[in-house]
C-alpha cells in the first residue's frame, strides 16, 4: 500500500472500509513502537528522501510488522520441520567494543565468539543449539544461494533478523523462491544507514528462543 493512500486512510476517520479499519487498528495498537519515524522523516536530506527504507512511513511500519507476524504464523512448522536451517545475522549486532574476528566460511562470515558481550555471539549460540546454522550476512547472494541448495535437493529453512524493512524484503525473497522463512526484527534501527554511524543493537533473545522452539 503506498504512503499516500495510508497517509488518507488515517486522517480519515470516518473511513469504514476494511483497508481503513486495519490501518486504524494497526495505528491504535502500534504507534507506541514507531513514535519516532516522523522525527525522522523530517530530519531526512534531499538526498536521503529517494531511499525507500529510509522514507518508509509510520503507516508502512505497521503493515510491515503485521506482516512479519502472519508470515511467521504461516512458516513456522514447515521451517521447523527442514532439514537445512539457516539464520543470516545483521552485522550491527556485533560487540563494537572490540575488534570482530568473524571469518568468512562456505556460505558467508561466521562468528568467532569473540567477547561474551557481543549479541551476535549470543544469538549464534542459541541457534546452534537448536540445530540452526547462523551467518552474519555480509556477502552471501540470497537468490543464488536458495537456487543452488533447492538443486542438491534439500529441504531449506531461513531465519532472518534485521530492521523492519530489510526483513520484510528479506522474507519475500524466501517467499518468491518457496522457501519457509520466518523473521524476527531487531529492537531499533541504529546502523549507519540511519543514524550516519554504527550503534550497538539488540534483538529480544527470549522472542527468538519461543520462535524457533
Amino acid at each position: 500500500m503506498s504512503r499516500r493512500r495510508l497517509k488518507r486512510l488515517v486522517s480519515d476517520g470516518r473511513n469504514h472500509s476494511l483497508d481503513g479499519f486495519l490501518v486504524n487498528t494497526l495505528r491504535n495498537e502500534l504507534s507506541l513502537y514507531t513514535r519516532d519515524v516522523q522525527a525522522h522523516l523530517r530530519g531526512l536530506s534531499g538526498f536521503e528522501r529517494w531511499d525507500r527504507t529510509l522514507t518508509t512511513s509510520e503507516g508502512q511500519y505497521h503493515l510491515y510488522m503485521l506482516e512479519i507476524e502472519l508470515v511467521n504464523r504461516l512458516f513456522a512448522d514447515r521451517f521447523k520441520a527442514s532439514e537445512k536451517k539457516l539464520a543470516f545475522l545483521p552485522h550491527c549486532l556485533h560487540d563494537l567494543t572490540a575488534d570482530c574476528r568473524a571469518a568468512q566460511r562456505d556460505l558467508d562470515y561466521v562468528c568467532k565468539g569473540c567477547t561474551v558481550e557481543c549479541k551476535v555471539n549470543r544469538v549464534t549460540k542459541l541457534l546452534r543449539r537448536r540445530g540452526v546454522q547462523p551467518y552474519i550476512w555480509m556477502t552471501a547472494n540470497l537468490q543464488s544461494l536458495f537456487k543452488k541448495l533447492k538443486r542438491e535437493g534439500n529441504s531449506l529453512g531461513v531465519l532472518g533478523i534485521a530492521c523492519i524493512p530489510e526483513l520484510v524484503r528479506g522474507m519475500r525473497l524466501c517467499a518468491r523462491f518457496e522457501v519457509p522463512v520466518v523473521g524476527l526484527p531487531l529492537d531499533a534501527n541504529r546502523c549507519a544507514r540511519w543514524w550516519g554511524e554504527f550503534h550497538w543493537n539488540t534483538v529480544n533473545l527470549e522472542r527468538l528462543e519461543r520462535l524457533i522452539a
